[in-house]
Parts: C-alpha cells; sequence; structure tokens
C-alpha cells in the first residue's frame, strides 16, 4: 500500500505558495542529463513485500563481504576486531535511544561518557583539549582548517600532497563558501614524505599546514621538523589521523608540535559499516584556542551539594548560539559512535593499545618482506606502521606501471580483497595508476599474507 499523505489539492497549494507551476519545476537546477526521463528500467513499479526481501538477499549474496576474503584494504577504513563488549554496551535503551543533550544537565550519563570520550581522545593525541566529537574526519579537518583562519587571520592553507585526496577534496568544497586560498599538491612517490618540498610553500600568507600522519602512503612525516617551519611563519600546524590504533605504537601529534590534531576514529569501536556513520576526533594542543573549537565541549563539575556533576561547557552550533557567533555548523557529534570508541579505548587500556599496535605493525612488516619477493613488486617505503605502498611493475621507479586497478579487480573476482589503488585515489592522474596500499590489522593472518602474494604473483607473471 502506497502512503500518500498529500492531496491533489494540497500539493496544489505548496506550488502556488514556492511559485512553482508543477512539481517538475522544482528540479529545474538539476541538470537534465542526470534526471530520469521515466521509471527505472527493469525495475517493477510494485512487488510485495516477501517478493522484495528475496531479491535482496539475493543481491546482497553477490557481495564479498570484508570478513569471507583475505582483506587487505585502508586507506582511512580499517577493519579492526571489535569485542562483543561494545555492541552490548551500546544498545542499552539510555545510550541507543538518546539524542543531542539540548537540556544537557539532565543526561548526567551522557555528559559523562563524553566526558571520558573528551579525556581519551586528549591523551591519545597529545593534546590538552578534546571536544565531544565531530560527523568524521574529514569533516573535522575542514573545521580544523576553519578554526586556523580564525585565529591567525590568514586566508592561506597549505596541504600536503599525501593528505588523503577525500580530505582534501573536503577542504577544497568548503574553502569555495570561505574565500580561502588552497595550495593542494600531489604525492611525491618515494620512500620518505617531501617534507622539503613541504615547507618550500609555506609563507607568511599561511593560517596552517594540514599534513596526514601517518599519511595517505603509510609514511610517517616528521612532525616536528615541520611545526618549526610553519611556526616560525605564524602558521599552525593540522595533524590528521586517520588510523588511531597508529598511535599505541608512534609519538602522538601533539607532542610533536602539532597544534590542531584531527582524525577518524571508526577503527576504535566503529567498523566498517559499509563506509559509515563514523567519527571525527578534534583536539587542540594548547588550551588557549578552546574558545574557538567546533562542535561541544563537556566539563565536570561540583552540584551544590558538592556532588560531582556534568555540563555542557561549551557549545559553539549554531543550534545552540545566535548563527553569526557559531564556530561549526556540524550538527551531529556522532554520539553513539563516540560511545563504542570510548567502550573500545577502556576495554583495550594503554597497555592493551601498545599490544595491538605491535601486532598491527608485525604482521605488516611480515607482509612486506613478503610482498619484496614476489616479481613485479616493489615496497616504496619501509618505514611504516600497518600500512605501505607497493608499486606494481615499477620501470623507472615512478608510480606509473601496470594498472593497480585492474589488479584490484582481477584479485577481488578471485576472492582477495587486494588494497586500495593509487589510481583510484587520485584518478587523474596516470603517473600513479601503479601504486597500490596496502594495509594489515590483527584480523589478517599469515595465511592471507601467503594468499595476497600468491595472487598478485600469478597475476603479474
Amino acid at each position: 500500500m502506497r502512503y500518500l499523505p498529500l492531496t491533489d489539492s494540497d500539493r496544489a497549494a505548496m506550488l502556488a505558495k514556492c511559485g512553482a507551476e508543477t512539481i517538475d519545476d522544482l528540479f529545474a537546477d538539476v541538470p537534465e542529463a542526470a534526471r530520469l526521463s521515466g521509471p527505472i528500467e527493469g525495475l517493477p513499479m510494485h512487488a510485495g513485500e516477501i517478493a522484495v526481501e528475496r531479491h535482496m538477499r539475493a543481491l546482497s549474496k553477490k557481495n564479498l563481504a570484508a570478513a569471507d576474503a583475505p582483506f587487505f584494504l585502508g586507506a582511512g577504513a580499517y577493519r579492526h576486531h571489535v569485542p562483543a563488549t561494545v555492541d552490548h554496551i551500546i544498545q542499552r535503551g539510555e545510550f541507543l535511544t538518546a539524542y543531542t543533550p539540548y537540556q544537557p544537565e539532565i543526561a548526567q550519563g551522557t555528559l559523562q561518557m563524553l566526558f571520558e570520550f573528551q579525556s581519551q581522545v586528549a591523551r591519545l593525541y597529545g593534546c590538552a583539549v578534546a571536544n565531544a566529537s565531530m560527523y568524521d574526519g574529514s569533516t573535522a579537518c575542514w573545521e580544523a582548517v576553519a578554526m586556523a583562519a580564525r585565529i591567525t587571520k590568514k586566508k592561506r592553507v597549505v596541504l600536503s600532497g599525501a593528505l588523503h585526496p577525500h580530505y582534501a577534496e573536503v577542504v577544497r568544497t568548503m574553502a569555495k563558501f570561505t574565500d580561502d586560498e588552497i595550495a593542494g599538491a600531489l604525492p611525491a612517490i618515494q620512500a620518505q614524505p617531501d617534507n622539503a618540498g613541504l615547507i618550500a610553500r609555506i609563507d607568511d600568507r599561511t593560517s596552517c599546514v594540514v599534513v596526514q600522519y601517518p599519511d595517505i602512503l603509510g609514511r610517517i612525516p616528521d612532525l616536528a621538523e615541520i611545526a618549526e617551519a610553519a611556526h616560525a611563519k605564524g602558521a599552525l600546524l593540522i595533524a590528521v589521523n586517520t588510523e588511531p590504533v597508529a598511535l599505541g605504537a608512534i609519538k602522538s601529534p601533539g607532542e610533536l608540535g602539532a597544534d590542531i590534531v584531527v582524525g577518524e576514529g571508526q577503527a576504535l569501536g566503529v567498523g566498517l559499516q559499509f563506509g559509515g556513520p563514523y567519527l571525527g576526533l578534534f583536539a587542540v594542543r594548547d588550551s588557549k584556542h578552546v574558545r574557538q573549537m567546533p562542535g561541544r565541549l563537556c566539563g565536570e563539575t561540583v552540584d551544590a551539594e558538592g556532588k560531582r556533576g556534568y555540563v555542557l561547557t561549551l557549545s559553539t552550533r549554531e543550534q545552540h548560539i545566535r548563527r553569526e557567533k557559531a564556530t561549526s555548523n556540524i550538527c551531529t557529534n556522532s554520539g553513539l559512535c563516540a560511545l563504542a570508541c570510548s567502550i573500545h579505548m577502556t576495554l583495550l587500556g594503554e597497555r592493551g593499545l601498545r599490544q595491538l599496535a605491535a601486532e598491527n605493525h608485525r604482521l605488516a612488516v611480515k607482509a612486506a618482506d613478503r610482498l619484496a619477493q614476489v616479481p613485479g613488486v616493489k615496497i616504496l617505503n619501509d618505514t611504516f606502521f600497518n600500512e605501505f605502498t607497493i608499486l606494481l611493475d615499477p620501470g623507472s621507479g615512478s608510480g606509473a606501471g601496470t594498472d593497480a586497478r585492474a589488479v584490484v579487480r582481477s584479485l577481488a573476482d578471485k576472492g582477495v580483497l587486494a588494497g586500495v589503488s593509487l589510481g583510484r585515489l587520485f584518478p587523474s592522474h596516470d603517473e600513479l595508476k601503479g601504486g597500490l596500499v596496502i594495509a594489515l590489522t590483527e584480523t589478517t593472518s599469515e595465511e592471507d599474507i601467503e594468499t595476497l602474494a600468491t595472487a598478485l604473483a600469478e597475476e603479474l607473471a
């Protein structure tokens, strides 16, 4: 049964009010080529519920799930083991159905969880203050850029070429509305990050430098060197981290001088989830910048009777204050994902996180050593955490060679999810087409590594 709440007269009144003659007029801004001229070919106009369920089950069987194959995809979304306890706790009604606390002090459980989450993120990032989460890593990256402009009163943004291209694209998209000048670049296909080239692009007009740590190729840049160069020009350093487990093995960005640290929290407690929802993390090294932070900040205090309580200390979204005073218009803090992340970090503890990071790195090293033995494969970087780049038939050593996209598709047909090709991440740059980013986590077995090596050897033979 179709649900049509409006009558013809209702529709006519609404069209008259907005000045449109027909419903089709409302789609005038959609390009003609993007509009359907009629019903979708092959799709029935209606079907019974049982038939639809049967059809959707048949479609789902065509998917190759991450858990059903050797899995080496990463590049910003990682398959880690999520303890069953995480799902058990977030399914509790008081967490699962809770929404943004607009009358926050009556939601003490939610505020306490967010306060503890902030404390964990601040420690993980080596920062003084973290906010109560954001939408995802890419939008958190843009919010950091906007915050840097407010602090420095400058409008030029220098993006590392090794920043995830999706993050860079979000920054460029949002900058269209703020007139920020975005100075981007392509990643240098070399063993070490091109710090010298990045530093050379910083000038007195620069508001911030955005660097991924580890970067999109899996390399680990020297943030301290970049921070010193940025600060010398009056700019801020924004460090982007897409794999928080890495911070169990390498120094935190805050320790190395990053002013703002942002990232994706998906790897801890959230899972791949078909690409979302994910979780944005955001922290600042110096508490003097806290009033320029986007989002919300929960604090701990005592009530009139001296009992511990939690409050919404800072709320800078346009939903809470006058729009012209807002520092952010992101209208979700991914609260349930933040809870899942916090539970996972709590279960691990500092020692567990370090052990988890060590196992990720061990498997990645083993995989790099094995793939280096495959004819036609060159390991680009010998410094990495759990992710590194290989070049397929590289020839002269540039990124060009065998198109990694074709290899990934072929191996997927054979039941191996081999990695993320640079050609997919940078589709308009043929010189990068031979690069393939390989990621390993504790869910990867040594048998999976051997399967990948054998499959690559057969493909490149």
